[in-house]
């Protein structure tokens, strides 16, 4: 490999892990957001998921999110917020309908485990991925330098796509497969890693209860965000604005609690805007059968 070759790769990788360390946040909401789509499986089937999950994600990124992404920027950047504003908006809606079944109202059947259903829960994880990733990528899109050049650019994505993909497909196989490490563990000749099997096993309803609350509040909070970030840059700064004014209001309490409080808002205005996309879809969705009944 030649010297020019492996500056242009140096280059790229340094450019990629710096653009990475922004999308952090965004990472962490779709490691907390998948495992619950897996929850329910058999053992057996849980590590085949979440792969075809993961290679859809791959697919999300390297087939739709970049290619589409370097388009718009190139010839339509003004598109970019308004293909946020709906995704955020999905987002929004999928963990409204979540918060509803905490509280027993259901939308839509849900089938026992099987083919069918299998393939819809990796079908809903692919399209959620598809949101999150497609804010994952333009966040590190918009970290790179505008100079760099279409070819090191896509470069520079395609080496964050494939790291963020590992990173979080690689958290999630660990975390839905930590309870049959326990039961291995349990049969350890050794009484104290018996115990500390006993105790990961009793503790995986707590931690996927955990990660279903985390993940449903991820997107509430992505989706709030995505929506009141990209809504004040085209429709409507309303929302953008008020919450500037009430995070600058307590900037003396430190970063860490304006983030929280940023956070908060996010989630709340996702929960609302969430729950009103679910009564339009309900609406619309009875008058559909009602017309559909009466011919």
């Amino acid at each position: 490999m030649s010297v020019g070759l492996l500056a242009v790769v140096d280059d790229i990788l340094s450019a990629a892990v710096k653009a990475s360390a922004k999308t952090a946040g965004v990472v962490i909401d779709d490691a907390a957001v998948t495992p619950q789509y897996v929850q329910g499986l058999t053992p057996a089937r849980e590590l085949p998921v979440v792969w075809k999950i993961a290679l859809g994600s791959i697919l999300n990124k390297y087939v739709v999110i970049i290619p589409i992404a370097l388009l718009l920027t190139a010839f339509a950047p003004w598109v970019l917020p308004y293909l946020l504003i709906i995704g955020g908006g999905f987002l929004c809606f999928e963990g409204a309908e979540k918060v509803l079944e905490w509280f027993g109202v259901h939308h839509g059947a849900h089938d026992d485990d099987g083919p069918r259903d299998e393939k819809k829960l990796v079908l809903g994880a692919v399209r959620t991925d598809l949101i999150l990733s497609t804010e994952i990528m333009l966040i590190a899109l918009s970290s790179l330098d505008p100079d760099f050049g279409i070819w090191m650019t896509l470069g520079a994505l395609l080496v964050i796509g494939l790291a963020m993909t590992v990173i979080v497909y690689g958290a999630v196989a660990l975390l839905v497969k930590l309870d049959d490490m326990g039961l291995r563990l349990m049969k350890s000749p050794s009484r104290g890693i018996r115990r500390f099997g006993v105790r990961i096993v009793a503790s995986m309803p707590a931690v996927f209860r955990v990660i279903s609350i985390v993940g449903t509040v991820a997107m509430l909070w992505v989706g709030g965000h995505l929506v009141v970030q990209n809504l004040a840059e085209t429709l409507w700064s309303g929302p953008y604005d008020l919450v500037h004014v009430v995070t600058h209001a307590i900037e003396a309490a430190g970063p860490v609690v304006v983030w929280i409080v940023d956070t908060a808002i996010s989630a709340v205005f996702g929960l609302v805007l969430g729950l009103i996309i679910v009564g339009v879809v309900t609406g619309v969705s009875r008058l559909s059968r009602r017309g559909a009944t009466a011919h």
